[in-house]
C-alpha cells in the first residue's frame, strides 16, 4: 500500500514523496543529499540545472537504489561478483551503476563540425556558496534537431556518485553547515546519466573546484594524470543545459 510520508534527508532538506512499501535493511545505508536534490525536477528552486535532470520523485527514487543496492551486494556476496560500489577518486567516494529506469537522456554531446556552433559560455556557481567559474555548454532548448534528438534517447545507466557520512560532515563543517545531519552510511551527491557502465571522466574545472573545500569542494589535491585524461575526455564534449 502506498501512502504519503514526510522525512528529512541528508543536509537538512524536507520534502514529500510515495513510499512503495519496500522494506529495506539498515545497511543499504544511501541517502539522497540536499545537493543532489537540485537535479530533480521543481527541486531547484524554479532554476534549471545544468545536468541530468530526473523527472522522478525522490524519495522512490532513493528507495528504488536502495533496493538496486541491496541485491547487487547480495549478488558480491553469492557470486563473488564485480563489487557494488565502484571506488572513485578519492577513499571517501564510490560509484554504484544502476540500470535507468528513468527517462533522463545523456547529457553530453560531442563537439564537432556539426554542433561547434551551437556552444554557449556562462559563469556558473552550483551552490550559494561556491565562486562562480565559466563553462560551455549546449542550450537543451535549442531548436537544432541534433540536440533534440539526443534528448529523447534515455541513458542507459545511472552513475550515482556517493560520499561518506564522515566526508560529508567535513564538507558541512567547512562551509558553516553545523546542521547538517545524517545517518546512513553513504550521500548520493551527484546523478551522472550514460551509456557506460563506469565511470567517465569528471570535467577539469570540477577537479579544480575539489581541491578547494572551503568554496565548496572536497579538499583533494589535484592528480595532474587525471587532470589531463579529464582534459583529453571533454575536449570533444560538452554538457547539455
Amino acid at each position: 500500500v502506498k501512502m504519503i510520508v514526510q522525512r528529512r534527508i541528508a543536509g537538512n532538506v524536507l520534502y514529500r514523496g510515495l513510499s512503495t512499501g519496500i522494506k529495506m535493511e539498515k545497511r543499504s545505508g544511501i541517502v539522497l543529499h540536499s545537493f543532489c536534490m537540485r537535479q530533480f525536477v521543481g527541486k531547484n528552486n524554479g532554476k534549471e540545472y545544468s545536468g541530468s535532470v530526473i523527472d522522478w520523485d525522490p524519495l522512490d527514487f532513493e528507495l528504488r537504489v536502495n533496493e538496486f543496492y541491496q541485491s547487487r551486494f547480495e549478488m558480491e556476496q553469492k557470486f563473488y561478483d564485480r563489487p557494488a560500489l565502484i571506488d572513485g577518486y578519492a577513499p571517501f567516494c564510490k560509484h554504484l551503476f544502476i540500470p535507468n529506469f528513468t527517462s533522463t537522456p545523456v547529457n553530453t554531446l560531442e563537439i564537432n563540425k556539426d554542433t561547434e556552433h551551437l556552444l554557449k559560455t556562462e559563469y556558473e556557481a552550483r551552490t550559494e556558496r561556491e565562486l562562480p567559474v565559466l563553462v560551455r555548454y549546449f542550450e537543451k532548448s535549442s531548436t537544432d534537431p541534433i540536440i533534440q534528438q539526443q534528448l529523447k534517447r534515455p541513458a542507459k545507466y545511472l552513475d550515482l556518485i556517493l560520499y561518506s557520512k564522515e566526508q560529508l560532515y567535513k564538507e558541512a563543517q567547512a562551509t558553516g553547515n553545523l546542521d547538517f545531519q545524517q545517518e546512513a552510511d553513504w550521500g548520493l551527491i551527484s546523478i551522472k546519466a550514460q551509456d557506460e557502465a563506469y565511470e567517465t571522466p569528471m570535467q577539469p574545472i570540477t577537479i579544480m573546484r575539489n581541491e578547494l573545500i572551503s568554496q565548496g569542494g572536497s579538499g583533494v589535491p589535484i592528480n595532474r594524470d587525471s587532470y589531463m585524461k579529464s582534459v583529453q575526455y571533454w575536449s570533444t564534449r560538452a554538457i547539455l543545459k
